[in-house]
């Protein structure tokens, strides 16, 4: 079963329908990690100062909005965390459309809305009701501290609710700009036909397992062949310099690196103390002629020699700890 991403309820006029939202949708983009050829190192990104072109810490940025062109407006976080709007658990519904008003181009995103905590008989009323009349609830919701504009509407046996783009955010056809010669085109009665008999030939039924992604097939494909053919990279092996990035990283398995490196430093320190301790009875025990005091200078162990990393232009791989581009 799907994880819930939130809970709460369906409202309208004073039904209550508690429910919980699951995505309907995942993504199967493939990541693409940049690597400098010439290390294999993992390249990340920086905030830096387009003027100057050196690192900002974070600390120093601050939030603006362009009022006129070279000016900002600067918002602190508390400004901006005051214009969220308060949180609720309510899909509010305020009005009955019928689903073929609602254009395309607002249609954003869709969620399952399964019943929860006895909701059961009053989520299958509305189901059914909707279903007979032919219309969707329009509604409101907030996600993620971010007001959204919605619509409930059935699905088979289920309720789906669909974020929907709020008119400031969708495009009119005006900006087409479309000409007369295709607004109001002249088409022959022999031509509207030879078009319906084409759309009739090649017409078939809606099967979405013959439907593929064939780049991602080309691409995984390509993978395993060099990998089988043993063209990889070691990347994970190599010693991760701090990060200022704002990559956004595995907490666990920077925490896991973190304390191996603080293991490995640890046992290294006291292996130098103890040979240093060793070392300095052995000498006190032995009565030599005075020597002039001189630094002991620390060894470091050598690390054995590695071959010259091979050049590569992409490593794919799919992980979530690193800052990724992804190819549309």
């Amino acid at each position: 079963m799907a994880r819930s991403i939130w809970k709460g309820a369906i409202s309208f006029g004073l039904v209550h329908i508690p429910v919980a939202l699951q995505s309907a949708t995942s993504s199967e983009d493939i990541d693409f990690d940049w690597l400098d050829e010439r290390t294999m190192d993992r390249v990340g990104y920086k905030r830096v100062n387009k003027s100057t072109g050196k690192e900002v810490k974070k600390e120093n940025i601050v939030k603006g909005v362009q009022y006129e062109k070279g000016k900002y407006i600067v918002l602190s976080d508390e400004e901006i965390k005051s214009a969220h709007p308060k949180s609720t658990q309510t899909i509010d519904i305020f009005s009955f459309v019928d689903s073929a008003e609602i254009p395309l181009a607002n249609i954003d995103t869709p969620y399952y809305l399964a019943p929860d905590k006895r909701g059961e008989k009053v989520y299958a009323l509305l189901r059914e009701t909707l279903a007979g009349t032919r219309t969707v609830g329009l509604a409101r919701v907030i996600l993620h501290t971010k007001q959204h504009l919605a619509a409930v509407m059935p699905m088979d046996s289920a309720l789906v609710l669909i974020l929907l783009r709020w008119p400031t955010e969708e495009r009119g056809l005006d900006s087409l700009e479309l000409s007369s010669a295709t607004t109001h085109a002249t088409l022959s009665k022999a031509e509207k036909e030879m078009a319906q008999r084409l759309v009739k030939d090649m017409k078939s039924t809606w099967r979405p397992q013959d439907y593929q992604d064939t780049f991602n097939a080309k691409i995984m494909a390509l993978v395993e062949k060099k990998a089988v053919e043993g063209k990889i990279e070691d990347v994970e092996t190599q010693a991760d310099e701090p990060r200022r990035s704002a990559d956004i990283i595995d907490l666990a398995e920077l925490l896991k690196r973190s304390l191996g490196g603080k293991k490995s430093v640890k046992s290294s320190v006291q292996h130098t103390a103890s040979t240093a301790a060793t070392s300095s009875a052995a000498k006190s025990s032995v009565k030599k002629p005075a020597e002039p005091k001189s630094g002991v200078r620390k060894q470091k162990p050598q690390a054995p020699k590695k071959d010259a990393p091979k050049k590569s232009t992409a490593t794919v791989k799919e992980k979530s700890n690193s800052k990724r581009v992804s190819s549309k």
